[in-house]
């Protein structure tokens, strides 16, 4: 796998916020009267996969990084859940939920494999990286002449 230096190069990412602008532009064509409480959900869990994976990115850590993209992948099932709802409620025709689903479907494999890329991977991180390396310079012997 290539070394990715940004969030936004990441293919899951790009794909979960092509996600959130259609859900987006889904709750754009929705009128006041509709429910408002599940618009507003559904909005949120699809911001939520994408802000997931970018914070989780940015926090420098293999770990970590895994827990977010964890929960990241869980935030696109609860998207998927309120697309059915919207579907159930006629808000989106079948031929739109099955395009949003294939999406979201897409958004999990991916993040799954990036998951299991992690748990292999010996790199803990750029954060252990970094700190490492100052470490190493802190515990370098002065090179200033010593007298015996």
């Amino acid at each position: 796998m290539a070394t990715i230096h940004h969030f936004e190069d990441l293919e899951c990412w790009k794909r979960a916020r092509k996600l959130a602008n259609a859900v987006y532009d889904l709750n754009k064509k929705l009128t006041d009267s509709h429910d408002y409480v599940m618009r507003d959900q559904m909005r949120r869990s699809a911001i939520s996969v994408k802000a997931n994976i970018a914070e989780g990115f940015e926090r420098g850590g293999s770990k970590e990084f895994i827990n977010f993209l964890s929960i990241a992948r869980a935030s696109v099932a609860e998207t998927k859940s309120h697309l059915y709802l919207a579907f159930d409620q006629k808000y989106l025709d079948e031929i739109k939920l099955r395009e949003l689903l294939g999406l979201s479907d897409e958004i999990v494999r991916q993040i799954s494999a990036l998951i299991g890329y992690l748990q292999k991977s010996t790199f803990p991180g750029t954060k252990f990286v970094s700190a490492a390396r100052e470490n190493s310079l802190s515990t370098k012997p002065s090179t200033v002449n010593r007298k015996p």
